[in-house]
């Protein structure tokens, strides 16, 4: 009995986890259209066009975007909570972004640091993207969590 009850109160703590979102001006992506990315542009979003996916709140720069977003959330959310994915994979870390500094990766959003004469992108693009993004998604479930 003591078992089956500490099961469940581990996997009650386990759900009651939160991950932590990039969201260091009150919205994921800086504001910026998360879907607009797909279409390899980096747009400011509109108050007018907003939703909550996760507690968290998007801006679009289209209605169509924000429609787009709505039907499959999880494809245009930027992966990592929104952080840097060099930071991740370099030193576990969870840095802020600059929202012009993006890249597509098989259909999943990455966004990256790009400030003080540091671009992470362009790094992440110089070394090796595949061995970079094997070790950012296994740093990002060590540090996910708030």
């Amino acid at each position: 009995m003591k078992t089956l009850i500490l099961f469940f109160i581990t996997v009650c703590t386990i759900h009651a986890q939160e991950i932590d979102y990039n969201t260091d001006k009150g919205v994921a992506a800086e504001g910026y259209d998360v879907v607009a990315y797909f279409n390899n542009q980096a747009l400011e979003g509109n108050n007018t066009y907003t939703t909550q996916h996760n507690g968290v709140t998007y801006l679009f720069s289209t209605k169509e975007n924000l429609n787009t977003f709505i039907k499959n959330p999880e494809k245009y959310s930027p992966q990592f909570g929104g952080y840097c994915a060099y930071a991740i994979a370099l030193k576990s870390k969870k840095v802020g972004i600059n929202p012009e500094a993006f890249q597509v990766i098989n259909n999943k959003l990455y966004l990256f640091y790009n400030a003080w004469g540091t671009n992470t992108l362009k790094l992440w693009n110089d070394e090796n993207p595949n061995l970079l993004l094997e070790k950012a998604n296994t740093n990002w479930e060590k540090i996910k969590y708030k």
